[in-house]
């Protein structure tokens, strides 16, 4: 027997919060029944997902999107402007994290739960790198105390790698690379220290980048893009 978030997750559905938020919202059905967080499901339980029911792990599917500003990462189909109807893919797909809705830059979304947990969890070190615009010009002691850690949300952030950028196109601006994705980390960070974010855009997801993707266009990853990921993820846990 395996917990309901846990199986949808081994199924490729979803991670196992997106499962939970499912079952909340009453749109996973075990036996024809509304299932409830936390029950157990073995493999003769009839379990549906919004109409759709779960016979077997899909095909992978890995994107790569580039999101506007604007789009809001939720796949509640009641919220304007929600990435399931921007992306208008015919496969449903969940995004690995969020961008908030005035940030912008690349996503990677797939129907593999279990890898969207794997990539998730600071403890296995993937990294993703963000460009950030500020309202004035960053000054080397706030990199440190960013590299260091902020205290916010009631804890102090994971060391992380900060870079000033003093270019003409980049002015007022820094990167700065994350494992972990607490609610809103780099505008919160920026607050803490004086500053206010102006622009916020994620440029690369572990080996990913944006490369030259314009907003709102995605692109499905090739085969041996897969392969080289799952092959790093082998050793992440979930």
């Amino acid at each position: 027997m395996t917990r309901i978030n846990k199986w949808l997750s081994e199924m490729g559905v979803c991670s196992r919060k997106q499962a939970d938020n499912l079952i909340k919202s009453g749109e996973v059905l075990v036996n024809d029944k509304i299932a409830t967080l936390g029950m157990l499901v073995n493999d003769i339980d009839k379990v549906s997902v919004s109409d759709a029911v779960i016979t077997h792990k899909p095909k992978p599917i890995f994107m790569l999107y580039h999101k506007p500003v604007g789009v809001v990462c939720t796949h509640d189909l009641n919220v304007e402007n929600n990435i399931e109807q921007a992306i208008n893919f015919p496969q449903r797909v969940f995004a690995v994290g969020r961008l908030d809705k005035e940030s912008e830059g690349l996503m990677l979304l797939t129907n593999q739960g279990d890898s969207v947990n794997k990539i998730m969890r600071a403890e296995n070190h993937h990294q993703k790198v963000y460009r950030v615009w500020l309202d004035k010009t960053p000054t080397q002691e706030f990199a440190n105390a960013m590299a260091s850690g902020v205290e916010i949300l009631d804890r102090i952030t994971l060391p992380c790698k900060v870079v000033l950028l003093d270019d003409t196109e980049h002015r007022n601006s820094f990167e700065i690379t994350l494992t972990q994705g607490l609610n809103l980390q780099i505008r919160r960070m920026c607050k803490a220290l004086g500053y206010r974010v102006v622009r916020l855009q994620r440029i690369k997801i572990m080996q990913f980048d944006l490369a030259h993707m314009k907003p709102g266009e995605y692109r499905l990853l090739a085969p041996m893009e897969i392969e080289k990921l799952q092959a790093a993820l082998l050793e992440s846990t979930s």
